[in-house]
């Protein structure tokens, strides 16, 4: 299972607008959007541009599509974090 391998289980939450994201914000987004959701796994989806176009789930209890909003919202303000300079060590 996996973005690469979804199973039946799998959904994909796409963002609206493609972030970039270190990768230590990253696996933060991928913790968060796992936890959230309840979920197995969590990875997030590349865009062409080496920016996180949205995050892939696996086996997740709550629905997905209720979560989106919150996910997307994380990764803009982990963007904006690091934009800022408050993200990075």
């Amino acid at each position: 299972m996996g973005r690469t391998r979804p199973g039946p289980g799998c959904r994909e939450l796409r963002f609206a607008r493609s972030e970039a994201l270190s990768d230590g914000a990253e696996v933060a987004l991928e913790d968060y959007a796992r936890t959230l959701a309840g979920a197995e796994e969590a990875e997030a989806i590349p865009d062409g541009d080496r920016r996180v176009a949205g995050v892939h789930l696996c086996q997740a209890r709550a629905a997905p599509d209720t979560l989106a909003a919150d996910v997307e919202d994380f990764a803009r303000d982990l963007a904006r974090r690091e934009e800022t300079g408050r993200g990075r060590p």
